[in-house]
């Protein structure tokens, strides 16, 4: 699975994504598609398109396979799968010539279908007509999609395959060889895996290694058959069969630590007619990697710690504390904005850290003792120790801080952005996946610092942290949402994007009328999400992995 596949998209909700339940494997095959070529066969691809906000957008394409009617793709289109949402997408077929991108013509164009991811899901296999503009049926043309979810415990294979004297079938040259993988299925079906690229005019190809998830390869069921085939490539579509072999992924896990594993490629035909026939070549795996993807659970389960620090608006914006309609206005009766929005997040962050004690920051206020304006102060005024003893320890420290600090500003936060994303990365370089930062700012306007803001989350991106805004009281926060990488790449001014996007910023008007749950269930959405993610880009695996013992079941193999 590459890393553009494990990336995820964001579906918009109220405040913002929703959290991924799922990821599926898209596989596709067309049926007596239209012929669009006088001398050849069409030379079909078919792209994805997705619908948002009643927009059709290209998610995803194939491979473009010549001269053929009845194409079976071996690219996967990779779609992340939300129960709740209608996930609206549009299969369309192309005939495409040459190099050139797919165009706009009505003859290009071999039928297209639309359906809803669910559809596809509840189905697992979906065949439907391909339909022309208004309707019409493109002749007998069918199109067949396969749905495969893929768990938050599954793993991958690389696999690199070569072959040895191969049957030559090409009379002027050598054969121009491919492999085919099939996995065999409960029913006897077959369903291609994967397709390796055509070595021209060599007997003794070597593949390039590809990475296969264990889902679609085996089901991971290590003893599932899997039937190989080597081709003999022709541009008319007409390949040449050059032998087959069985494998399991029981057999190919013997293919490491520099062991290889060899099969004879049969062509039965040969085999009953030639008495003295052995094989029609040699089939090598030389080399087998096996990886582990990980989830959210199995890190924090493997003993990851994540760190939690509040960051306070203590702008003039805000108004006096001491005036009850301030935001900051203590009512013995009715915690404020404020604090609604830190102890709906603290209380489930908190369950994550061992020692329950929490950094509490201000910024935008003149502080005691000269009482110049800072943008990064410890509420308890304490700069050697800025930790708090549990939320309510926040909440006390917060309460006790608002009598002896002067409102100021300006709304600038790019400093604790800084300060939080330097712990983050600690002295050393991060060999484990011990901890995770979680920032949450709690701000009254918008960021008069957007620039360094910018800047710092783009640094920010490449530590284990993430950053959560929660926007208190009634100002126009539109600009706020450009932090949000939701409606595009975050850049820096420089133009630099971020690696991760770990900034998810929600007003906390859209929920006054609703549970603190609600609220702490739409800002922490994406983090489990984003600690995979960080980690999966380290390649740093959780600290005590939890595996799991099913006979047969390698989805919880360790690397």
């Amino acid at each position: 699975m590459s890393e553009s596949q494990e990336a995820t998209s964001p579906v918009a909700g109220i405040g913002g994504p929703a959290a991924c339940v799922t990821k599926v494997e898209l596989r596709v095959s067309c049926k007596s598609l239209l012929d669009r070529d006088t001398l050849n066969k069409s030379d079909p691809c078919v792209m994805l398109m997705v619908q948002s906000q009643g927009q059709w957008t290209e998610l995803d394409r194939t491979e473009v396979i010549k001269s053929n009617l009845n194409p079976v793709f071996a690219k996967v289109l990779m779609l992340d799968y939300y129960f709740e949402e209608v996930q609206k997408l549009r299969f369309e077929v192309y005939d495409i010539h040459g190099t050139h991108s797919i165009g706009t013509r009505d003859d290009d164009f071999l039928g297209g279908v639309e359906c809803t991811l669910g559809q596809i899901v509840a189905q697992k296999k979906m065949v439907k007509p391909l339909l022309l503009k208004y309707g019409k049926y493109a002749g007998k043309s069918t199109i067949t999609i396969h749905a495969e979810e893929i768990s938050g415990n599954n793993g991958y294979v690389e696999l690199c395959f070569c072959a040895k004297k191969l049957d030559d079938k090409d009379l002027f040259s050598k054969s121009d060889p491919f492999l085919e993988i099939y996995r065999v299925n409960d029913d006897g079906t077959e369903q291609l895996v994967h397709r390796t690229e055509v070595i021209k005019n060599n007997l003794n190809p070597v593949w390039e290694p590809f990475k296969v998830s264990l889902i679609s390869l085996c089901s991971c069921d290590e003893d599932r058959k899997l039937r190989c085939l080597v081709w003999d490539y022709d541009s008319r579509g007409k390949h040449d069969f050059i032998g087959e072999f069985y494998a399991t992924f029981k057999e190919m896990q013997k293919a490491s630590g520099g062991n290889k594993v060899t099969w004879d490629c049969v062509n039965p035909k040969y085999k009953l007619k030639k008495k003295n026939y052995k094989n029609s070549g040699l089939v090598i795996l030389t080399d087998l990697k096996l990886h582990r993807l990980y989830s959210f659970l199995d890190y924090i389960m493997g003993g990851c710690q994540i760190h939690f620090t509040v960051a306070i608006d203590f702008t003039a914006s805000n108004g006096d504390p001491r005036n009850s309609c301030s935001l900051h206005y203590i009512n013995p009766y009715q915690p404020n904005e404020y604090l609604k929005a830190l102890i709906a997040v603290g209380e489930i962050c908190q369950d994550y850290d061992s020692d329950k004690r929490f950094s509490a920051l201000g910024f935008g206020a003149r502080i005691p003792p000269n009482y110049e304006v800072s943008h990064d102060f410890a509420i308890n005024f304490n700069p050697d120790d800025d930790e708090c003893e549990e939320i309510q320890g926040v909440v006390e420290a917060y309460q006790n801080c608002l009598p002896k600090i002067q409102l100021y500003g300006p709304t600038n936060v790019a400093p604790i952005i800084s300060r939080i994303a330097k712990q983050a990365a600690g002295k050393e370089p991060i060999k484990d996946a011990s901890r995770y930062h979680i920032l949450l700012i709690l701000t009254d306007g918008v960021v008069t610092d957007m620039a360094d803001t910018r800047e710092a989350i783009v640094r920010a991106s490449y530590q284990p942290l993430s950053i959560i805004i929660v926007g208190v009281g009634n100002a126009d926060f539109t600009d706020m949402q450009i932090l949000d990488g939701d409606d595009g790449v975050l850049r820096s001014p420089k133009g630099e994007p971020v690696l991760r996007d770990i900034v998810q910023f929600v007003p906390f008007r859209d929920f006054k009328t609703a549970s603190p749950a609600a609220l702490a269930k739409c800002v922490l959405a994406e983090v489990p999400k984003q600690v995979v993610e960080y980690f999966s880009h380290k390649a740093i695996p959780p600290m005590c992995p939890v595996l799991d013992s099913t006979p047969n079941s390698i989805a919880n193999s360790p690397d």
